[in-house]
């Protein structure tokens, strides 16, 4: 799977990898070797992260998709009720 960054989020990415190496290392990293390793976590490391945002996007789905009777239920031969009513009034 190849995971995809637009033009603006990999600039961002990159960015803030350089900062972080600069923050927390002794030897800041250039441009190239930032995205250089975005790119290895993106191969690397993305498919985990993406494979558990579907496991739990689909099991939030399951749980709506269990609540759709309960939400979406309508009341079936309901006339027979509302009429008795009208007429003990």
């Amino acid at each position: 799977m190849n995971i995809e960054l637009s033009k603006e989020v990999r600039e961002r990415a990159v960015a803030s990898i350089e900062r972080y190496v600069r923050e927390n290392f002794d030897e800041p990293i250039g441009n190239i070797q930032a995205a250089a390793l975005l790119n290895f976590f993106l191969a690397e490391i993305g498919p985990s992260i993406y494979n558990r945002a579907i496991a739990d996007a689909q099991q939030r789905l399951m749980v709506r998709v269990g609540e759709l009777d309960i939400e979406c239920h309508a009341e079936e031969f309901g006339h027979w009720p509302t009429a008795a009513r009208k007429r003990a009034r």
